[in-house]
């Protein structure tokens, strides 16, 4: 039977919801449409003491005309129907909040204990709630009591979870609509209630909290949501619940430890690791959006709490409580023939690696000038690091090498492992500076901690098979930080290029791509993909028209005491650092995007001279895979910057780069003549 009005008469609510998603009005009034949905939802809903009933037809009705609520609000926010359809919604929408009073309904059914009708019910309020946020500016009275009520109590269940996503929901849609007014307003009427919840359920003081892994979870995703805020409205909303995650970092670092659910210590491990790389929201968020706030003074503050639990937490053998399990797939974990044979979490050990080395990095940047400068303290992190690295992973307990342990382990996540290099070059850089050690004695202290930003390098050009052009790559995506990375270290291998020769000849040229990663290392796949010469298609970003920049307009704070925590955020720090590539010091400036049409020339264009680029390159430059065997590491490292240098040169020469890298052309140029193998532009 076709779902419609449990009597038999009336629209079909299929029927109904198939023309809206068409396009069409449907043949029936709003009034007709509306009398349906609320019989449907008004209808009993069975609970799940009795599984059997949930597929009678009184629960279908009812999921389906939820359904069709959520899919009739949808159509009115998003704006993407006819204005018949419109005005249809509308009227139909009006009738059923109005006189229907649909909302008591629709939030009722959250308290059920059937999953999916308690879900759509939640989705189904989430999208009234924000058109009526978007319309009106008001909140729905009911479903801010409900929510409110259940955060105060606290109780975990089905009502308590339903009012989480819920919120989380709203929060997304309002901060991707830049509605920042709205959202502050909302967040206000919440935030006392939040701030409640998050007591009960991360206690600072170490207390009894509630171990419901589907609770928690959804806990930390409106965490990330809120976090994320903080980026998108800057000092335009600063509220108490927004630094929930960094107040309450030490109870989420002993969820990490102490949670009895694997998945929820790791999202909440995740949830740390994107905080302090400044990526909360990245999924659903643009870059543009997370730079659209100005930053409140705050934040500042707020990062270096976070950092220094993280740093008390390691220093108090956080470590070695933290669990990880053999690596998932679909279906569970993937049982081979031994334990020792185990490939394990790679995503637990690179978050667990980055919280550490970015605390470090952030703790650096705010105690400058405060009198922390051990340099003992700071190495010894790395050091509880690598131990709980070889206690997890086989493989890289059998490194011989430390310093292989950054592209071992981040091979397959290219932001994340420029992160890491990012962090692990200041880490060493304020190490030179404390320690008073002499070059090459700090420098074998580097490798022992896995730290030397020498072998670091080379080993990154080593694992994308020293191709200037996957560099290139890098340098115009806004995926990753290279671009920072690359300017600290070449600054820095210029003033050493002792050590630099040193790192070349303990590296060596013998050890091939494929050798170094096998099959059981995190990232054997798309390492072994670079080698073979497929980075595939250049992730092309546009700017604007950018002016001619001196030499000091490419200063990227080499000395990191001067870094403001606050901008070393990927995004932040490739925006500023293309920013003082091309153009004068200044206010930071948004991102100015060309139309569409000149977007998909420039793209065809920088595409099209890159690829001839190469190709002359490689006709008239030596023959890497013949001389790889015979070319030292030092020399194929020259030979991929200057081919860089070349590249960079005829783009610019050519207004096809999108920033200004002249002042990268001349650190690159200046690698050249340390070198002294320049490398002439064709």
């Amino acid at each position: 039977m076709e779902h419609g009005v449990r009597s038999g008469q009336g629209p079909p609510l299929t029927q109904v919801y198939r023309c809206l998603l068409t396009g069409r009005c449907p043949d029936w009034t709003a009034a007709e449409v509306a009398d349906v949905v609320c019989s449907a939802v008004c209808g009993p809903v069975p609970g799940g003491e009795d599984r059997e009933r949930c597929h009678d037809n009184s629960v279908a009705l009812s999921c389906m005309s939820v359904s069709l609520v959520d899919k009739i609000a949808s159509c009115l926010t998003s704006r993407s129907v006819s204005p018949a359809v419109t005005s249809y919604c509308e009227e139909v929408l009006r009738l059923l909040l109005g006189d229907g009073d649909l909302m008591s309904q629709l939030v009722h059914l959250f308290q059920s204990k059937d999953l999916i009708v308690s879900h759509l019910a939640a989705k189904s309020v989430s999208t009234c709630v924000f058109y009526s946020l978007q319309t009106s500016g008001t909140i729905c009275p009911v479903w801010r009591q409900t929510c409110v009520l259940a955060f105060h109590r606290s109780l975990p269940g089905t009502e308590l979870d339903a009012c989480l996503w819920s919120l989380t929901e709203v929060c997304k849609k309002l901060l991707k609509g830049a509605h920042q007014v709205i959202f502050g307003e909302l967040l206000a009427a919440f935030d006392s209630a939040l701030s409640s919840l998050c007591s009960k359920f991360l206690p600072e003081d170490g207390g009894t909290k509630c171990d419901r892994g589907t609770t928690l979870c959804l806990l930390l995703d409106l965490l990330e949501v809120l976090t994320a805020s903080t980026w998108i409205c800057g000092a335009a909303v600063c509220l108490k619940s927004q630094i929930i995650t960094h107040s309450h970092s030490s109870a989420l670092l002993e969820t990490v430890s102490g949670s009895s659910e694997y998945f929820v210590k790791k999202r909440a491990l995740l949830l740390l690791k994107r905080v302090v790389l400044q990526k909360a929201g990245e999924d659903w968020a643009s870059g543009d959006l997370l730079l659209s706030g100005l930053k409140h003074e705050q934040l500042s503050s707020d990062m270096s709490r976070l950092a220094h639990n993280v740093l008390t937490a390691v220093a108090a053998d956080w470590l070695e409580t933290v669990q990880v399990e053999s690596a998932s797939f679909f279906g569970g974990t993937r049982a081979v023939r031994g334990e020792e044979d185990q490939k394990p979490d790679c995503v637990m050990l690179r978050a667990v690696s980055l919280l550490l080395l970015k605390s470090a990095e952030l703790r650096i940047q705010s105690a400058a000038g405060t009198g922390w400068s051990r340099a003992t303290e700071v190495y010894g992190y790395l050091q509880s690091l690598w131990s709980f690295l070889r206690r997890c992973s086989v493989l890289l307990s059998a490194l011989t090498h430390r310093c292989c342990w950054i592209s071992v382990l981040f091979g397959e996540q290219d932001d994340d492992m420029m992160e890491a290099a990012k962090a692990s070059l200041s880490i060493f850089l304020h190490h030179r500076r404390c320690s008073g050690l002499e070059d090459l004695a700090e420098l074998d202290a580097a490798c022992a901690s896995g730290n030397n930003p020498h072998c670091i390098f080379l080993l990154l050009l080593q694992s994308v098979s020293f191709d200037h052009s996957i560099l290139l790559d890098f340098l115009i995506s806004t995926e990753t930080c290279f671009l920072e990375f690359l300017v600290r270290y070449l600054k820095y291998l210029s003033a050493d290029w002792p050590g630099f020769t040193a790192a070349c000849g303990r590296i060596g040229c013998q050890r091939s791509l494929q050798q170094r990663s096998s099959p059981a290392s995190c990232g054997g796949d798309v390492l072994e993909q670079k080698t073979k010469g497929e980075p595939g298609g250049l992730r092309l970003v546009q700017y604007g028209s950018s002016d001619e920049s001196g030499p000091e307009d490419m200063e990227v704070c080499h000395d990191e005491s001067r870094m403001p925590v606050c901008e070393n955020s990927r995004l932040n720090v490739n925006h500023d650092v293309k920013q003082e590539m091309s153009g004068p010091p200044g206010p930071i400036r948004q991102k100015q995007y060309e139309s569409s049409h000149s977007l998909s020339q420039a793209n065809a264009a920088l595409k099209s001279s890159s690829s001839s680029s190469v190709l002359h390159s490689e006709q008239t430059g030596p023959n890497m895979a013949a001389l790889s065997g015979q070319v030292s590491t030092s020399e194929r490292t020259v030979l991929c910057l200057s081919q860089l240098r070349v590249l960079l040169t005829r783009l610019h020469a050519r207004k096809l780069f999108p920033y200004n890298p002249s002042s990268l052309i001349k650190l690159l140029a200046q690698v050249e003549n340390k070198s002294q193998h320049p490398v002439p532009v064709q």
